[in-house]
C-alpha cells in the first residue's frame, strides 16, 4: 500500500471542508451517541456527537466535546440549564435519524420530531431518551472546560442511571455493545457495523497477554 506524506503546511492550506473531513477521520473510528436534552421550558433536543469518551470509573466520569459557541448550541445551553442528559448508543436501525439530527434544526422545534425518533422519560430524569436506543445512561452535569486553543467545550458528567439489555453484560462487567448493535462513526458521515476479533488477557511484563473467552 503506497504512503503519501502530509506535512503541516498541506494539512492548514486544504480548503476548509475537505481539511474537516481529513482530520475528522484521521483518529479513525469513535463512538456514535446522541445526546438528549430539554430546556427549563420542556423543550426537548437531541444532537449526534461522536467525541463521548470514558474518563473514570470512580467516581463514573463520561465526557464530550462541544463545538465553540459560534452559532447556537442547544445541547450546551439545556444542559448548563437543567443539569441533566442522557446518552444513547446508535445502533443499525437508527443510523440514518440519528445523522439527521446533526441539521440544524432551530430550538423550537424536536429533534424527536423531525427525524422520528421517540422521546423516553425513565426514572424522573428530565433529559429524554431515545426509546429505540438499546444502551443508554443518564448523566448529571458537573463541570466544563473551555479549551482556549480552539474554543470547544469540554463536558464532564456523572453517570447516575444505565439502561441496557441484561443479555449484554458479562460476568467481568464488561458490556458486549456489539452484541447490543452498537455501532461507529469515522470522519464526520461514515457509520459501521463491527466484528470482535479477539478478547485479551490482561497484559503483564512477565508474559504476553494471550486470547480468553
Amino acid at each position: 500500500m503506497h504512503s503519501k506524506k502530509f506535512t503541516v503546511t498541506d494539512i492548514e492550506n486544504m480548503e476548509t471542508l475537505k481539511r474537516a473531513a481529513f482530520m475528522n477521520s484521521l483518529t479513525g473510528f469513535k463512538s456514535a451517541s446522541l445526546i438528549g436534552t430539554t430546556d427549563s421550558n420542556q423543550q426537548i433536543n437531541l444532537s449526534i456527537f461522536s467525541s463521548v469518551t470514558h474518563l473514570g470509573s470512580n467516581p463514573a466520569l463520561i465526557g464530550f466535546i462541544n463545538r465553540p459557541n459560534t452559532t447556537e448550541r442547544h445541547t450546551l445551553e439545556n444542559i448548563l440549564e437543567t443539569k441533566f442528559y442522557t446518552i444513547n448508543h446508535i445502533n443499525k436501525d437508527i443510523y440514518k435519524q440519528s445523522h439527521q439530527t446533526s441539521a440544524r434544526y432551530p430550538k423550537n422545534i424536536s429533534e424527536f420530531d423531525a427525524t422520528g425518533l421517540t422521546p423516553e422519560f425513565i426514572s424522573g430524569m428530565v433529559a429524554p431518551y431515545v426509546k429505540e436506543s438499546h444502551i443508554k445512561y443518564g448523566m448529571e452535569f458537573i463541570e466544563s472546560h473551555e479549551l482556549k486553543i480552539n474554543n470547544t467545550v469540554l463536558v464532564i458528567g456523572k453517570v447516575i442511571d444505565v439502561i441496557l439489555p441484561e443479555s449484554c453484560l458479562s460476568q467481568n462487567g464488561a458490556i458486549d455493545i456489539e452484541q447490543a448493535e452498537t455501532i461507529t462513526i469515522s470522519g464526520l458521515d461514515c457509520y459501521h457495523t463491527t466484528n470482535r476479533i479477539a478478547r485479551l488477557s490482561y497484559a503483564k511484563t512477565d508474559k504476553m497477554a494471550i486470547e480468553i473467552i
